[in-house]
């Protein structure tokens, strides 16, 4: 089996990366794309990724990346590359993703060149080589990439590839952040709140979590949640805290959603509905939240929000519990079993 890229590629971090917005008529992409026009062949591709008018088929879509990739398409090389890495639509081969890698690189596309420095890191298609990754990294976010700026700092941060410095990490997210990442704009700001790369500052903190927040990325917006509820960097405030929450929550964030549902049951920030906190509790508890299955469990066993129910109480309070949450273990115990 594979050795997968881990947190250096991430959920296969760029499968479709660069792909435009679908601007032309399915019919008008098929019928360019016949005719060898390779922008319609990429694009035709990246409706069979995507199952935009067709069923998704990713088999179909690597035809016409192909198709457009051996016509010199870097894009379509780059995401050529990518499904190889991967093993969607073809056989999983290293050696023909660094291929069309290093074909997509030689052109100057960053997200190849990126590509490249993961898998020297990681050891994929060619000899481990950290160094090389680190070349290849670095090359890409001179050329602007902000998505290699962020892969470098983090790489800096967790000490991967190279030897953990969170000055070096925080230099290279706020150089990601400078250019309007909300990725690193929370990374920033972490680095903030906690002191280590940069110097402690609330303050600072809140104000690049507000930038990443306003760009609607959920982390951020917990972030800022959690800043509001304890006055740290802002001036306290419930309210404040409840409608950053409430905006991660609506994204599907389960520590957004787990801590508006203890807004409700508390009756902070907003008005006390035991309902509504039942709601959002579920919702993280559904997607494996140990916190969230620890408050629902509490609501079966009380019956607030919900009827009282001590056999959904236990099997929450267990999950929470087989999941490590000292709370729900003792919740369990007073039960009993």
């Amino acid at each position: 089996m594979k050795k997968p890229l881990a947190s250096l590629l991430g959920a296969l971090l760029l499968l479709l990366a660069g792909s435009p917005v679908l601007a032309a008529s399915l019919e008008e992409a098929r019928r360019l794309a016949e005719q060898g026009d390779a922008k319609s062949q990429f694009e035709l591709a990246n409706r069979y990724m995507r199952g935009k008018g067709v069923e998704r088929d990713p088999k179909e879509a690597a035809g016409w990346y192909e198709k457009a990739a051996e016509q010199g398409y870097s894009k379509a090389q780059t995401n050529l590359g990518l499904l190889y890495l991967a093993g969607r639509g073809v056989a999983q081969d290293d050696v023909q993703a660094l291929k069309w890698f290093r074909l997509s690189a030689a052109k100057g596309d960053t997200k190849a060149q990126m590509n490249i420095g993961m898998m020297y890191l990681a050891g994929r298609g060619v000899d481990k080589n950290p160094q090389e990754g680190l070349r290849w990294m670095r090359k890409a976010a001179d050329a602007g990439s902000t998505d290699a700026m962020l892969a470098l700092g983090n790489m800096y941060l967790n000490g991967r590839g190279v030897d953990k410095n969170y000055t070096t990490a925080t230099a290279w997210f706020r150089r990601a952040a400078d250019k309007g990442n909300a990725v690193a704009q929370h990374q920033l700001g972490l680095r903030y709140f906690w002191g280590k790369g940069a110097k402690k500052n609330h303050a600072e903190s809140a104000r690049w979590h507000l930038k990443a927040a306003e760009q609607g990325y959920p982390p951020a917006q917990f972030s800022l949640g959690l800043r509001y509820a304890k006055g740290q960097g802002v001036k306290k405030s419930e309210r404040e805290a409840a409608k950053w929450y409430r905006k991660a929550a609506d994204k599907g964030y389960p520590p957004a959603q787990n801590n508006l549902a203890l807004m409700y049951r508390k009756g902070k920030g907003v008005k006390q509905d035991y309902s509504a906190a039942a709601k959002w509790f579920r919702k993280a508890a559904k997607a494996g939240y140990p916190p969230a299955q620890f408050g629902l469990g509490k609501l079966y066993r009380d019956g607030q929000g919900v009827p009282r129910d001590l056999g959904k109480a236990r099997k929450w309070l267990r999950k929470a519990a087989d999941a490590g949450h000292k709370g729900a273990t003792k919740a369990l115990e007073k039960l009993g079993n």
